[in-house]
């Protein structure tokens, strides 16, 4: 039995034996509700109060056994109540102190600021796959949405340099804004670029006006989502037979056929051999549709002659399982 759930019990039984003993009082002595209410509490409680009224020899025999079965559960009930307050507080403290031993530990981590509509669809996507997210949000009413969806969190301000320093920043791979402003998200930018000058930085513009700000704040790359969908939108109207496509090959949630990018490896076999050597049509099944050189360079629809140089990233398409299979070669641990 858990200590909510204990607790509540205790209260309706201590309840219950007032009103049976205020029901008592009324029964032998013939008082009044309030009378025998009051001499009830005072009874289990053991103020020392004097009696309302003068006790029968009945009501003095009845007032020994209420003291005998009530007083001793009321005080079990007290020391209920101060168990459950304890150990809730325990509870949440060590439960913070877990988080922050995970949050510790990571490396090359991202992190992303702020847990609102855009920030929550985000970090689920990123769930997908095996990516460490560190979530910072200053609103309290969003803690237990964090606790239920079991994301790494850190509850503050991000114009505070301390709470970007508690999430890692000096040993993240990247951040992300998607705070409520642009104003926001520019003085984010410029205080996490300056923490870590390495960092790759995304964040969401809500005005096109503000993109050239983020970016001459330091940001890596910015992305408006009301550009993004009405893009989207325009496409499906245009190429509709397209966009379905790209929607079921970024679909996580979908086994048939996935699209993904993968790095080469200078541990990888394959690394420095021919698309027409490597064997990856015939081995795994895979369409590699483009692949993007060391140089940032894109290569769409490469020849059988290309070379997979290390540091190179492949684009596939196909199933899941033959895209590990693949990840595992180009990319071995």
């Amino acid at each position: 039995m858990d200590s909510a759930r204990h607790l509540i019990i205790s209260v309706l039984i201590t309840l219950a034996i007032i009103l049976c003993g205020s029901w008592g009082f009324m029964a032998i002595e013939g008082w009044s509700f309030l009378d025998a209410l009051y001499m009830t509490v005072i009874t289990l409680t053991t103020v020392g109060f004097g009696e309302v009224h003068q006790l029968s020899h009945i009501g003095q025999m009845y007032t020994i056994l209420l003291i005998f079965v009530g007083v001793g559960f009321l005080g079990y009930a007290g020391a209920t109540l101060i168990r459950y307050m304890i150990e809730g507080r325990i509870r949440i403290i060590l439960g913070r102190r877990r988080l922050d031993k995970k949050i510790t530990r990571l490396k090359n981590h991202y992190i992303v600021c702020g847990y609102g509509r855009i920030g929550r669809v985000l970090c689920m996507n990123l769930h997908q796959k095996p990516i460490d997210i560190v979530v910072i949000e200053k609103s309290p009413d969003l803690i237990p949405v964090m606790e239920e969806d079991k994301i790494l969190y850190l509850s503050g301000d991000t114009a505070d340099e301390a709470i970007l320093l508690s999430a890692g920043i000096e040993r993240a791979k990247g951040l992300i804004a998607v705070l409520g402003t642009d104003v926001d998200n520019v003085f984010l930018v410029l205080t996490a670029r300056q923490l870590n000058p390495k960092l790759f930085i995304m964040a969401r513009a809500i005005y096109k006006e503000s993109k050239a700000k983020l970016l001459a704040a330091g940001a890596s790359a910015v992305e408006s989502p009301y550009e993004v969908g009405a893009v989207s939108m325009a496409h499906r109207i245009i190429r509709p037979t397209v966009t379905s496509f790209l929607e079921l090959a970024l679909t996580y949630d979908r086994k048939d056929i996935q699209m993904e990018e993968i790095p080469i490896s200078p541990l990888s076999a394959l690394a420095n051999v021919m698309l027409k050597n490597s064997g990856i049509r015939q081995e795994f099944n895979l369409i590699i549709i483009a692949i993007k050189q060391v140089d940032g360079t894109m290569i769409f629809n490469p020849s059988f002659e290309t070379r997979l140089e290390p540091g190179a990233t492949v684009i596939a398409v196909g199933q899941e399982q033959d895209l590990q299979k693949l990840e595992k070669v180009l990319c071995p641990v």
